[in-house]
């Protein structure tokens, strides 16, 4: 092999979870996609995503379109996201039961990828979930490695609704002998994870790992020092002072912060690219009404980073 060939760049895409808030993550790589005219698929070496993004990052490795992956989203994000019956009063809904079903996701990944297995993907592929039954994290991969041998049989729509079965939203998911729930427990945002699986696994030297990291959103919360009468009685209780859905953003925001610096630690800057947004406005995972909104930034973001993009993505390597 020449030493251009081992030079060349080892492209990871890495997509964060956070719910419908996938729509910004989905839009985003379609317009890579289809305006900069960029073949996912063939553009990265290894592809990796947590919940919502693990949708995405499954539709990539197996040849989907974005834009189909777009349209899930779009079509089916309300029905996914419907209350159960017995979850819709506030008392209830995520405290005593999960507040959805995952009948309609089910449905969703069944028709997007079928009888598909991992061991069926050529494409590298990571999908982080939660293994609760064990008290350990449990990361599904695509059989990029002759000694992965638990996975190969795993159906892709599986390991997605995994992946995606965030606690208080859906319930766990029963796969063979595990009980499985969200990967964004731990890694909400897999860079880190598919940079030391590149480094360790694939003998990868960190040099030449180049990586486009897709957020859904960094949500600014913060509590205040002082609170009401009311508040300070009732002291740090979940529907009082640390709100379910604000302590969901914050548990959110500090993980992925904290693999993105860790990653940041072992890459140069150069090697990095980071899509993503900042708001101060309240944005639930569980929220379809919020799909204009999600389209509008990551259309800001593509216009104003389209070039940059398309630098970070040449195929023109120096070395």
């Amino acid at each position: 092999m020449s030493a251009d060939k081992l030079r060349k760049a080892f492209r990871i895409l890495s997509i964060d979870g956070g719910g419908f808030r996938g729509v910004y993550s989905a839009h985003l790589l379609n317009s890579i996609e289809s305006k900069l005219n960029i073949n996912l698929l063939e553009t990265f070496d290894l592809i990796a995503g947590t919940s919502t993004g693990s949708i995405i990052a499954a539709g990539i490795a197996c040849g989907i379109p974005v834009s189909t992956i777009l349209q899930l989203y779009k079509v089916h994000g309300r029905r996914i996201f419907c209350k159960r019956a017995h979850a819709r009063l506030p008392i209830i809904s995520g405290l005593f039961a999960s507040k959805y079903h995952n009948n309609a996701l089910q449905d969703v990944l069944q028709s997007t990828f079928g009888d598909r297995k991992l061991g069926d993907i050529s494409a590298p592929l990571i999908i982080p979930s939660t293994d609760i039954g064990n008290g350990c994290v449990h990361v599904f991969k695509s059989k990029y490695d002759a000694g992965f041998v638990r996975d190969p049989d795993v159906l892709v729509r599986d390991a997605v609704l995994a992946s995606c079965s965030a606690p208080t939203y859906f319930d766990p998911y029963r796969l063979k002998e595990y009980l499985l729930v969200d990967g964004g427990l731990w890694a909400n945002n897999p860079s880190l994870v598919a940079v030391v699986d590149a480094s360790k696994r694939l003998k990868i030297d960190l040099d030449r790992i180049k990586i486009l990291s897709i957020g859904t959103g960094t949500v600014k919360q913060y509590y205040p020092q002082q609170v009401g009468p009311i508040k300070r009685l009732c002291g740090w209780g979940f529907m009082t002072r640390w709100g379910r859905d604000k302590l969901i953003n914050t548990l959110l925001y500090l993980q992925a912060s904290a693999a993105s610096n860790m990653v940041g630690l072992l890459l140069n800057a150069e090697q990095i690219l980071s899509l993503n947004f900042d708001t101060d406005a309240a944005m639930a995972m569980d929220n379809p009404r919020l799909q204009d909104d999600l389209v509008s930034k990551a259309d800001k973001e593509f216009t104003y980073k389209s070039e940059t993009i398309r630098a970070f993505l040449s195929m023109q390597e120096e070395e």
